[in-house]
């Protein structure tokens, strides 16, 4: 129906004002209509507190019985940090619960809507491709086992990051730089490696007033052998990092904001990286790292979506370029799809997802 397509898009964009405060639980958006008319509106914006069927309810003024009620996911079936959303619609009366997308979480997957239709409520899935979406990193963390994971970079037309020199500062313009802090917001995690914080001593953090209060991000620095150091913007500024390694003694040590994690193996692996992600309750990783790092993640196929600024400038053959990998043939190369293409003032920002 028509109608179902309007209320379910409208809640999507409810959904989105959880985005940066949710995590780790999924954004949820949730419209109730009576009589063709949006009665209540609400949305998941903090872990513990109340969710988005909850508020909408709330909205409403309590009073919702035999009404439709639009909600990007499945109401939960279970009783966590807060009670079942499932019987809550049911004790409210709901005569009609359209939904956007199943709940990957293995406490619900579809329990949710068993116990609606056991209760007499008219149940509708629709199964929306952008209601997954919005849900992605979530998903993936249940499904696969790890976070979704976002490779970022800002490249010259010619693919490259960075002189010969190491010199990167700055290749992309400064409105590409501020998109970044978007990305950074929305992320449960800023991934990088050693090479970049002893090259640009970055923060990684969310600066700009548009994204906060947000969730800050933990910041992720793979460091085999610990070698950054403790005066580090990422050690100093007292914000979240976790350094993982893979020595047995370290001479270093750290504030308590840092946590170092021993890895197994000569480097960390990055599956085994993400996994460690995934046991933390990690939806979303953005990488922000070198070469070396963005070439790791391209050759395993351990990536979701690039987010790839290039700037309008040719820098020529001594350089880095943008992932350090090698493929003998043609066929290796792995495929992508572009699925979003944008200017950012100067600079192009393209949004490339894998060909699978």
């Amino acid at each position: 129906m028509h109608a179902d397509s309007v209320f379910i898009k409208a809640a999507l964009e409810l959904a989105e004002k959880g985005r940066f405060t949710c995590s780790p639980n999924p954004t949820v958006g949730c419209i109730i209509v009576r009589n063709g008319f949006v009665i209540g509106r609400g949305w998941h914006s903090q872990a513990g507190q109340a969710h988005a069927e909850v508020g909408a309810i709330a909205d409403a003024g309590g009073d919702v019985n035999g009404a439709t009620v639009y909600v990007t996911l499945e109401p939960c079936a279970f009783v966590g940090r807060t009670p079942a959303c499932a019987q809550t619609l049911i004790d409210a009366r709901v005569a009609r619960v359209v939904i956007g997308a199943l709940d990957p979480h293995p406490q619900v997957a579809g329990a949710g809507v068993k116990m609606l239709e056991a209760a007499g409520i008219d149940v509708e899935v629709l199964a929306l491709a952008e209601a997954r979406a919005c849900i992605a990193g979530f998903a993936s963390r249940y499904q696969l086992g790890r976070p979704l994971v976002r490779l970022k970079t800002g490249t010259s037309l010619d693919g490259a990051v960075a002189m010969a020199s190491g010199e990167s500062q700055w290749i992309t313009s400064a409105p590409a730089r501020e998109d970044v802090q978007y990305w950074r917001a929305r992320s449960d995690a800023v991934l990088t490696g050693v090479g970049s914080v002893l090259a640009d001593n970055p923060r990684l953090t969310v600066r700009d007033p548009n994204y906060l209060p947000c969730r800050p991000p933990l910041r992720v620095v793979l460091d085999s052998n610990l070698r950054t150091s403790s005066e580090a913007h990422l050690v100093s500024d007292g914000g979240s990092t976790l350094l993982m390694h893979t020595v047995l003694d370290r001479a270093i040590h750290y504030p308590a904001n840092v946590e170092c994690v021993a890895m197994a193996g000569a480097r960390p692996q990055l599956r085994e990286v993400l996994d460690e992600l995934g046991r933390r309750e990690i939806n979303e990783v953005l990488v922000e790292a070198g070469p070396g790092l963005i070439g790791g993640f391209l050759q395993e196929g351990l990536w979701d979506e690039w987010i790839c600024y290039i700037a309008p400038k040719v820098l020529g053959s001594a350089t880095q370029r943008v992932a350090d990998f090698a493929i003998e043939k043609l066929a290796a190369a792995p495929t992508v799809r572009i699925s979003d293409i944008q200017m950012i003032d100067s600079d192009l920002r393209l949004i490339i997802k894998p060909a699978r």
